[in-house]
């Protein structure tokens, strides 16, 4: 059997080291907000080219918080329109309606499975404040078009790369520093994951920085003293201590999942699947590989048949969910095809040629 995803292989990489880092965690006697959260949001934002990074509790909340603290500062207002991917997972959504904001869902592009830079120009309109972009499987959004459309209108372009960890665009600029702040997301299953929830925001704007960093501690800036409404968000100082273990290797990591989407690309020659777009760039980082067949039921059948691990991200789009019917999102009719096509096959650094191979062979022979 050939895993999805092998959580256990790629964290034995770092077993010892793990366990020495825990012991010295244990030994300090300071277990929230301590030094290893410091070390984590001082590297992450060196390495996300920005300015600064907060951590969070979650990816969710890191989106939440960005939107919050515009609110504070000003810069949006409690029933504003955010313009979001109507194809992402449902966390995109809920950051906007947590923060008293009104999700306006916009189509995908079939091709990239990203936000269609025509069709968020066709849904501007005077309620809309912002931009939440999500570079979706770990592949970046047509930043240049959908920065372009921003500027034009004045609207904050905020970014949800929660699966994009490390991705690049022409210049070098990594997901994070290509918008007015990001949120990322450190779920295990993530390119840079920790050992449990965690996330963090990332922004070259010290007035959001400030912000989000008293709103994810109680709303205080210092002990007892609350200046803002806020919520209990921090990153778990012992997830920091895995965290500075595993970003050293984020890129070889990276470049490790666009090598074996390379030979998933070049290799997979079944015209039955449909395989995604890639130009063999740094933008990429295959969070996971995402494929489309017609009859998908009958082909993960033919995969559990076949030892061949896989997911489905995602079965329902937001718009179909119950939990959102009240807000009428809309239909999309991109977005639901795509939803009822994409199966996720095995992609991780720990893959091996052989495995690799054997997934391939499985595939061709469907």
């Amino acid at each position: 059997m050939i895993k999805f995803l092998d959580l256990h292989k790629i964290n034995a990489r770092y077993d010892a080291e793990y366990k020495t880092d825990f012991s010295k965690f244990l030994d300090s006697g300071y277990y929230v907000l301590g030094e290893n959260v410091k070390t984590f949001e001082h590297s992450f934002a060196s390495y996300c080219n920005s300015k600064y990074c907060v951590g969070t509790a979650n990816g969710l909340d890191a989106l939440t918080l960005i939107f919050k603290a515009y609110i504070q500062l000003g810069k949006l207002q409690e029933g504003d329109e955010v313009l979001v991917p109507a194809n992402t997972y449902i966390a995109s959504i809920l950051s906007i309606i947590h923060a008293g904001l009104k999700p306006v869902l916009v189509e995908a592009n079939a091709d990239s499975f990203n936000i269609c830079p025509d069709a968020l120009s066709a849904k501007l309109n005077i309620k809309a404040k912002a931009v939440l972009v999500v570079h979706l499987y770990g592949q970046l959004a047509d930043m240049k078009a959908i920065k372009a459309i921003c500027s034009a209108n004045n609207l904050l372009l905020i970014e949800d790369a929660a699966q994009a960890h490390g991705a690049e665009d022409s210049s070098g600029e990594k997901a994070g520093s290509l918008g007015d702040a990001a949120g990322f997301s450190f779920y295990p299953s993530k390119n840079l994951g920790a050992l449990g929830d965690g996330g963090a925001v990332v922004t070259n704007n010290p007035e959001v920085y400030e912000c989000v960093k008293t709103l994810r501690n109680y709303g205080a800036k210092s002990k007892y003293v609350n200046d803002l409404i806020g919520v209990n968000s921090r990153l778990d100082e012992l997830q920091a201590v895995f965290l500075n273990c595993k970003l050293r290797d984020l890129d070889t990591d990276n470049a490790r999942r666009r090598a074996i989407a390379s030979s998933y690309l070049t290799g997979i020659t079944n015209p039955k699947l449909k395989l995604p777009s890639f130009d063999g760039s740094k933008n990429h980082v295959f969070h996971v590989f995402i494929i489309q067949v017609e009859d998908r039921d009958e082909f993960t059948a033919y995969l559990n048949e076949n030892g061949i691990g896989w997911l489905i991200h995602y079965p329902i789009p937001p718009s179909q969910q119950k939990a959102l019917s009240k807000y009428k999102l809309g239909t999309f009719e991109i977005t639901n095809a795509i939803h009822k096509s994409v199966v996720s096959i095995p992609m991780s650094p720990v893959l091996t040629d052989e495995e690799v191979s054997t997934v391939i062979k499985v595939l061709n022979s469907y």
